[in-house]
């Protein structure tokens, strides 16, 4: 019966194998492969009726849950990773550790208002920063406004000091381009206010709104950086209130006490690592991957448990269709995503002699619904191919493919290395509620879209893994920063430091 299922289920993916779009001209073609559509088609029969990703998601969510990097359940999800690649039949599983600067610690965290109004608040920390005194502290509140940073710094004068600091944001915008640097000038403003002697800052990751429907969201507020200032994100609701009353004029005093703790030193993590083989050209490599850690308001579900789940389920298809890849697949659970992709960074920087030998990085890290976009990371050149692959996959819904490159995840590294770092988008409406929330739990993931992704993620690398050409070669580090430069990558990646290349793809570097 089972495999009737699995035979059923291929031909509504891929139709009767033997048909293919014809070609296309071009460096990367998509020439008939049968004997690829054959694999295809198995691996999408097994990754639809596999229900164990969903159980591997349970697990996650409510066994271990939350799994901010470097703490005692962080550790355990890579105990739990390295066993269930073992599990899965996956060759060649190990950890690969490196370091992070400290580790971090929430302890508590609560506010009211006492004036005007007598208010409780709902507030939480955000990650890796500092405490109030404790028992807390009062304060009046004053606005910071985040399009004015740099005025707002020069002009503080001592009126910071012993005020709680609400970040806002007021008038026009910048600039696109200019705008995803807002998050990189923030720390520069952390440390003016602490050293201003503020109480706290009240303003989510560089003062952004929470979304409403009363919930917070926590996060990082730099590149494994630490700062020593308490910054708090307050409901959309709260905060509005405080706002319209700082408008009419009103003097809004807040009691706040929020209680954090660093490591002593650096804290130990790793990356969860299990490979498929290749058969003809093992030396080349798919990365496919997701991370492991999370956030700790909840269990972590859908940030970024679909991605841990949906690439050990990839692996599980794969293994169980009994197709074997031209190429070696090495899937990957980053851990130290949300503390600035410091797993896929360590990962390039222990891989850099192989970088050449990898084909591409296959990441999937948008929350909760079905994947409708394939990101290629800067590599126009891959449209075509990808185009083509997209049109396989119709059955799962229309999958759009674009250049665009994605620093939110772990594809950032890859494509720095100047490798296609492929993001699965995804269409998520709701993540930006569970998103780093209270309301990251497993019971906002479907058991079909999880299935759906899975598979998507599965065809997605076997088809790169096993093309009788290989997909792509990573690009010289002049042409990376050039087309960096061109996707306006540039700025924010010089302003987070990790823009590795120099003055490369300037003015004079493209006359040479």
């Amino acid at each position: 019966m089972r495999s009737l299922i699995l035979l059923t289920c291929a031909v509504l993916v891929f139709g009767a194998w033997p048909a293919r779009t014809p070609p296309n001209p071009g460096n990367v073609s998509s020439a008939t492969n049968p004997e690829l559509d054959k694999k295809l088609a198995l691996i999408a029969g097994e990754g639809m009726t596999d229900p164990k990703p969903y159980r591997y998601l349970e697990e996650l969510s409510d066994d271990i849950g939350g799994r901010v990097t470097g703490s005692a359940q962080a550790a355990a999800a890579i105990v739990w990773g390295t066993e269930k690649m073992k599990a899965i039949g996956l060759e060649n599983v190990h950890t690969e550790p490196f370091e992070m600067s400290r580790g971090w610690t929430r302890i508590s965290a609560s506010a009211e208002v006492v004036s005007p109004i007598h208010h409780r608040l709902t507030l939480s920390s955000l990650g890796w920063v500092g405490s109030t005194q404790q028992g807390g502290a009062e304060g009046d509140i004053v606005t910071v406004n985040m399009y004015q940073l740099a005025d707002e710094m020069a002009d503080n004068s001592g009126k910071w000091a012993g005020k709680v600091l609400l970040v806002v944001r007021k008038g026009e915008p910048p600039p696109p381009q200019d705008r995803r640097a807002l998050f990189a000038k923030f720390g520069p403003f952390l440390k003016a206010a602490y050293d201003a002697h503020a109480i706290a800052v009240i303003g989510g990751q560089g003062g952004s709104k929470s979304q409403g429907m009363n919930i917070t969201h926590t996060g990082v507020l730099g590149f494994d950086t630490t700062y020593d200032i308490p910054v708090v994100s307050l409901t959309d609701e709260d905060q509005e209130q405080i706002e319209r009353l700082l408008d009419r004029g009103k003097t809004v005093r807040l009691k706040i006490n929020v209680q954090n703790r660093f490591s002593d030193g650096p804290v130990q993590s790793a990356n969860v690592v299990g490979e498929i083989r290749g058969t003809q050209n093992p030396e080349q490599i798919v990365v496919v991957g997701g991370h492991l850690d999370s956030w700790d308001l909840a269990e972590g579900s859908t940030d970024n448990g679909m991605g841990t789940t949906t690439t050990l389920g990839a692996a599980e298809a794969i293994v169980k269709s009994g197709a074997k890849p031209r190429r070696t697949l090495r899937f990957v659970l980053f851990t130290g995503e949300e503390q600035g992709l410091l797993g896929s960074i360590a990962y390039t920087k222990l891989h850099k002699d192989e970088v050449a030998s990898h084909v591409a990085a296959v990441i999937l890290d948008n929350g909760q619904g079905p994947v409708n976009e394939f990101n290629l990371g800067g590599r126009a050149d891959l449209i075509p191919a990808a185009k083509d692959f997209a049109k396989q996959l119709q059955s799962f819904g229309e999958i759009t493919v674009n250049d665009d490159v994605e620093f939110g995840t772990d594809t950032g590294p890859f494509s720095l290395a100047g490798l296609p770092g492929i993001n699965l988008g995804q269409d998520s409406p709701d993540y930006k509620y569970t998103h780093h929330s209270e309301v990251d739990t497993y019971d906002k993931v479907k058991p079909d879209i999880l299935a759906r992704d899975t598979t998507v993620m599965a065809l997605t690398s076997f088809w790169i893994a096993d093309r009788e050409e290989r997909l792509a070669a990573p690009w010289p580090p002049e042409k990376t920063a050039r087309m960096l430069i061109e996707k306006h990558q540039d700025v924010m990646l010089k302003a987070i430091g990790l823009w590795p290349f120099g003055n490369l793809g300037s003015e004079p570097d493209k006359k040479q």
